[in-house]
């Protein structure tokens, strides 16, 4: 039997909520629309970009700010060149919107993480 550590399960959870709700705003604005989440779409975005910024504050910190700013980097870059060219090259099948809509939620998840984070890094850095 194993010792679990509980330091980070409320930020692992936190994270965990934010993708599952990057998903679903992003499925149900084109794909599946679900009239309550589209209806509140901006609380959501809302939402998501507090909960980035908690788990660039909690969840992420010593050893790990490393790890997660390289991961979060490639999240970014990727979720935003995703965006650009997911919409033209998938036109044909109808799901282009739907994941550039699902990469743009990411975003707003992903991006006040790692600024958090890289900030932390570069002030721990500095010993200010």
């Amino acid at each position: 039997m194993s010792i679990k550590s509980k330091e980070n399960s409320i930020g692992a959870w936190a994270f965990l909520i934010g993708v599952i709700l990057a998903l679903l705003i992003g499925i149900s604005t084109t794909l599946i629309p679900i009239p309550a989440l589209t209806a509140y779409s901006a609380q959501i975005y809302g939402i998501l970009l507090l909960l980035g910024l908690f788990v660039g504050f909690m969840n992420v910190t010593g050893k790990d700010s490393q790890t997660f700013m390289i991961a979060g980097a490639i999240l970014v870059i990727v979720s935003k060149f995703g965006m650009e060219s997911v919409t033209g090259s998938f036109v044909g099948i109808g799901v282009g919107a739907t994941v550039s809509s699902v990469f743009a939620a990411l975003l707003v998840l992903f991006v006040p993480a790692t600024i958090i984070v890289a900030l932390k890094t570069v002030f721990s850095i500095a010993k200010v």
